[in-house]
């Protein structure tokens, strides 16, 4: 699926700008994540930015922490969290060194290596589901907080890189609403979307938890 897809791998002045054109830039790109059993390769379909210090829905709006550090620098290095005891994430972290942000990947189209994340995410009744939402896409994947910190961008390639791919069109690409994101950064726009992927995720608002009485 990812033949004739340009091979070229992004640099590090790719991820050092502002988030918000980071993250829609994704879009097409291809993920690389490089196992001992071979390659495992996800076109991009769906991202949302995170602004680190001034984004209410960041895990950076209050500051560094031991969890976040990562978040600040350098950019091209991934930031994987793990949430709700149960799934990681992955973020690939861009802008100044020194100024959190991140972009969570949110769902693709895997190509090369369906098998063995066929293996991994036993439960997707197609491909189309073996990377569709962030934790699926991490399942699928193999990441966990092993590779938290790793440089997706350094020579010679190591557990993950990203390539050129074939980006879409800008009348193909969406934006809106972050998903789960609630309080002051819940209408924020930067989740960004391939218009009509059957990979990408469907929107799902904030549900506050309950509290128990």
């Amino acid at each position: 699926m990812n033949e004739g897809m340009d091979r070229t791998p992004l640099t590090r002045d790719f991820f050092d700008r502002p988030v918000q054109e980071v993250a829609p830039d994704l879009l097409g790109r291809i993920l690389v994540r490089n196992t001992d059993q071979g390659p495992i390769e996800l076109r991009l379909t769906e991202v949302e930015a995170y602004a680190g210090e001034v984004d209410p829905g960041s895990h950076a709006f209050r500051g560094r922490t031991a969890r976040n550090s990562v978040m600040f620098g350098p950019p091209g290095h991934s930031y994987v969290y793990f949430t709700y005891g149960m799934w990681h994430c992955l973020n690939l972290v861009c802008g100044p060194e020194g100024r959190a942000s991140g972009v969570l990947l949110r769902a693709g189209e895997i190509g090369v290596g369906a098998e063995m994340a066929r293996k991994r995410r036993f439960s997707a009744r197609h491909d189309r589901e073996l990377a569709k939402g962030p934790a699926r896409l991490a399942t699928a994947l193999d990441v966990d907080r092993a590779l938290n910190g790793v440089d997706a961008v350094g020579c010679p390639p190591g557990p993950l890189s990203v390539l050129q791919g074939a980006p879409p069109s800008r009348d193909q690409v969406r934006s809106g609403p972050r998903t789960g994101v609630g309080g002051d950064g819940a209408h924020q726009p930067w989740r960004f979307w391939i218009d009509g992927d059957p990979t990408v995720s469907p929107y799902r608002a904030h549900v506050p938890r309950r509290r128990p009485t």
